[in-house]
């Protein structure tokens, strides 16, 4: 028998609220985070290092987390009448005890977006490990010479895109893109080095907060926070409720 529109509708509602799985897959206990410490206090670092780290190991040796460094980066676009958040998947490509660092388009919405505003977040979502990190903070530029060192590092395919492509811009259609490309492989000898383009360049995260998330039997998720308690300053660790 046919289900009517209005049927079809509600089972879509009921699969949706029904949808849940119960986490087990691991903990964030007290004794863990008296151990994420360095050797001049507490310290996101260790920790992250570690689940960073697990994240790696769960896609070599069971395949299901393709992307261990993915993150979502988010920022505020100030350009309409009030301050709006975007969001977008990115990679990222550095991180050390000066912040995480992602490569783009510097001329692209999110590179806009942060000249403007230099407050971001960033997420990275491990589901089969069911964790997340959050880091906040504020963004700088990478340096020059980093910038160059990754572009050089990059698929010679991947360089010529980040010439062809005005990204974030509008574009007529895909044939006009794919002609943009064929533009860039003509103006590159295939012989020869691709210059890093002048837009393209590197941003580096400085955290001041950064939040550990395990997912918990009955919701009771461990929620471990990191803020740094002045610009540079000493961390302070803080447990959450869920």
């Amino acid at each position: 028998m046919t289900s009517t529109p209005a049927e079809e509708e509600s089972r879509r509602r009921r699969r949706l609220a029904a949808e849940r799985i119960d986490y087990g897959a691991g903990a964030l206990a007290d004794e863990a985070i008296a151990a994420a410490a360095d050797a001049e206090g507490p310290s996101p670092f260790p920790l992250f290092s570690r689940w960073l780290e697990e994240a790696f190991a769960r896609r070599d040796e069971v395949g299901d987390l393709p992307e261990p460094s993915a993150v979502v980066l988010s920022t505020v676009d100030l350009t309409g009448d009030v301050p709006r958040p975007r969001s977008r998947t990115v990679l990222m490509k550095a991180w050390d005890e000066r912040g995480v660092v992602v490569y783009t388009n510097k001329d692209s919405a999110k590179g806009r977006e942060l000249a403007a505003d230099a407050w971001a977040s960033v997420l990275l979502p491990w589901y089969p490990l069911q964790r997340q990190v959050r880091i906040d903070g504020r963004v700088e530029d990478a340096s020059a010479a980093e910038a160059d060192a990754y572009w050089d590092s990059r698929p010679r395919a991947s360089q010529l895109g980040a010439w062809a492509s005005d990204q974030s811009r509008p574009v007529a259609s895909r044939a006009a893109l794919d002609a943009r490309y064929a533009e860039a492989e003509a103006r590159f000898a295939s012989d020869a080095p691709i210059p890093r383009p002048p837009h393209w360049g590197g941003y580096r995260l400085v955290p001041d907060r950064v939040e550990f998330w395990q997912g918990r039997h009955g919701r009771l998720h461990d929620r471990i926070v990191f803020e740094r308690e002045a610009e540079q300053g000493a961390w302070r660790v803080v447990r959450l409720q869920p």
